[in-house]
């Protein structure tokens, strides 16, 4: 017998699980429900009730369905992989189109012939209901069904089973607007109970010994008369994703972002973004890098009025015409639409003097250079907290108006502007660059 989680005590003090032993090897096309009505009603079986839940291995689904592949375990991740998150090594942890963020996108090549992987079910849940329709059609039984994967947990050691599929069974419960018992109301507590049942199956299941189901009895109230919305329930949104970019993620997020909600920003994420920004390489031990927030409407337009007039001023004197000056000028719109304006501006004091002009071209360049990598930190942790931009270098042009316009202290050279603020669309996506078609090896 074993005692349950927070999430089902009181309710469900205890339940048993069991492992059905006497499933054979699986091949594809085998009759898997029929498989696990025979090996749960042997001799020494645990049979099967009403309300009882089978927590079933993905390989064994997996291989029933003829997902296994003849391919090299690379290829097999590569294919089955949508996004990857993070990699170490020959560690990939990757995003499987079903939404699961796993380790080799769910790719598996133990227990099965050399030179094949078995991959992930199609649709996990769809595998469980078919499976759980296949069981209600013979035994006229109402069976919860949980699929099972083995996923590894961030700032956790070791592996546990995960559920990836699910049919019949309640795979979340929410106890939000609930009280504890201190009379406090919980206001985020949700259980993933289809995860804490594969869990507590994975403990009576065994690969070397083909056990690859298990039976829980005696948490019928989570079995339900529908199939519900299966283990997909547990795959949290994107856009509620704490930590949705993964070491391989955070340089693709930083993109262009031209359009924004009037939604307004947070000043401790732009700070914070100022801050990822400090950690540039500088010369000579420098810290040339200085920000100007500009939050103000007045000091926004103050800044952009002037700037579109040395602009005007310029093309005017260059010979455009009033038709080609209004579509040149329009390249700055974002900067008046976004929430807030940065202004990134360097600072040359900890330059060296070189009698000649050579020498004091290749030194400010240098420090140019950091400024670059300074601006290209902070759009980067922008993105990391969220937050759309668009670099826009405009003031370059124009350093000396920029600067009575924001009435910056002596030697502080506006080097661009960074209009901010929340996507209002999501970007379209960066067409593939080849790192050859930029690369001289010598």
């Amino acid at each position: 017998m074993t005692s349950a989680g927070d999430s089902l005590a009181g309710l469900y003090p205890h339940f048993h699980i069991s492992g059905i032993s006497g499933i054979p090897e699986i091949s594809p096309g085998d009759d898997l429900a029929g498989l696990i009505i025979d090996a749960a009603g042997a001799p020494g079986g645990p049979g099967l009730l009403d309300g009882d839940i089978l927590v079933v291995t993905s390989k064994v689904v997996s291989k029933a369905e003829g997902r296994v592949a003849a391919m090299s375990r690379d290829d097999a991740i590569a294919a089955e992989t949508v996004r990857v998150v993070a990699r170490r090594g020959a560690t990939t942890i990757s995003q499987t189109r079903h939404g699961f963020v796993m380790a080799a996108a769910g790719v598996d090549e133990s227990n099965t012939a050399p030179g094949t992987v078995v991959l992930l079910p199609e649709d996990s849940d769809e595998s469980a209901r078919r499976l759980r329709k296949a069981l209600r059609a013979r035994l006229g039984l109402t069976i919860g069904i949980v699929i099972t994967d083995t996923m590894g947990r961030p700032w956790r050691a070791g592996q546990t089973d995960t559920a990836v599929g699910a049919a019949g069974v309640m795979p979340v419960r929410d106890h939000r607007g609930e009280q504890d018992a201190f009379g406090n109301t919980l206001e985020v507590t949700m259980a993933a109970v289809a995860d804490e049942i594969a869990a507590a199956g994975d403990l009576v299941k065994s690969k070397a010994l083909q056990i690859p189901v298990a039976l829980v009895r005696g948490l019928s109230a989570l079995v339900t008369s529908a199939d519900g919305p299966g283990a997909r329930a547990l795959v949290r949104e994107a856009s509620e994703d704490m930590f949705r970019l993964g070491a391989a993620d955070v340089l693709p997020a930083r993109r262009t972002v031209r359009s924004f909600t009037a939604q307004p920003v947070d000043p401790d994420a732009v700070s914070r973004a100022i801050g990822a920004a400090l950690t540039a390489p500088a010369p000579h031990h420098s810290e040339p890098w200085r920000f100007v927030i500009v939050s103000s409407a007045d000091g926004r337009t103050a800044l952009l009025d002037a700037m579109r007039d040395a602009w005007v001023a310029d093309l005017r004197g260059d010979g455009f015409t009033p038709e080609q000056i209004a579509r040149r000028t329009r390249r700055g719109e974002p900067l008046r639409d976004a929430p807030l304006i940065v202004v990134p501006c360097l600072e040359l004091s900890a330059a060296h003097a070189y009698p000649d002009s050579r020498r004091g071209q290749a030194e400010r360049d240098m420090f140019t250079v950091s400024a670059g990598a300074a601006v290209q930190n902070f759009l980067v942790a922008l993105a990391v907290e969220n937050l759309g931009s668009a670099w826009i270098s405009s003031t370059l042009f124009c350093q000396d108006t920029a600067a009575r316009a924001l009435d910056l202290p002596p030697g502080w050279l506006p080097m661009g502007a960074v209009a901010i603020g929340h996507p209002a669309a999501t970007p379209p996506d960066r067409p593939p660059r080849d790192p050859a078609a930029f690369t001289l090896t010598r």
